[in-house]
């Protein structure tokens, strides 16, 4: 089975180029001012302009404006938008329409209804993302980050008409036992391959990427 990896949350030279050296299909930016890995949008240009054009460039955003994305991308050329907040399927639409990027969703879990929202996204985000919801009594949590991971069981068996991601408390040590319980063609990680929040590790990313390999 081969699975693809998105490495988020990157935000210095050295950590986009563990992603690139190590095989990554997908390197994200986040763009979201509270998160520790946020990174502006003329320092993203720098970090991706050279990146080979197979990667695919993902800018993170959580209930952004279209003013906030229009100048994110007149400043960074990204192949897609993950959308992290609470946009519904018709804000979805808008952006796909205005700006002519993939997009994909991020659906939060934490039990079986939350799967079920996934559907009906479908009509409008080009790829799904499931994390993990955190929990209302975490302090400080972030849209997702949180190295936080749900039940993968309430993965097994589903399958939608597009493309997904497992997300939420990967790491190195589980992310094979993640693989195999959801059937998750793609994975994405950020805390697990950190030294504590928003320091990537290049060293982790190497090895999380040779584990994705190996399956």
């Amino acid at each position: 089975m081969t699975v693809s990896a998105k490495i988020c949350g990157l935000n210095t030279p050295e950590s986009v180029d563990a992603a690139v050296s190590g095989g990554a299909d997908f390197i994200g930016i986040v763009f979201y001012p509270p998160s520790p890995r946020y990174v502006a949008p003329t320092d993203a240009a720098r970090l991706v302009e050279e990146l080979p054009p197979e990667i695919t460039r993902v800018g993170l955003f959580v209930d952004a404006t279209d003013e906030t994305i229009s100048e994110t991308l007149d400043a960074v050329d990204l192949d897609m938008l993950q959308l992290h907040g609470s946009e519904t399927p018709e804000r979805i639409g808008q952006l796909r329409e205005r700006f002519g990027c993939t997009t994909m969703k991020a659906i939060k879990v934490e039990s079986a209804p939350d799967i079920a929202t996934a559907e009906k996204f479908e009509g409008s985000a080009d790829w799904l993302l499931f994390d993990a919801k955190p929990p209302k009594e975490l302090t400080g949590a972030l849209p997702g980050g949180n190295a936080l991971a749900f039940d993968w069981h309430l993965l097994e068996g589903c399958s939608w008409k597009k493309p997904w991601m497992l997300s939420g408390g990967l790491n190195c040590a589980n992310v094979a036992d993640a693989v195999s319980i959801s059937g998750a063609p793609a994975v994405d990680v950020s805390s697990g391959v950190e030294d504590r929040p928003g320091f990537k590790s290049p060293s982790k990313i190497e090895t999380f990427l040779e584990t994705i390999k190996a399956l």
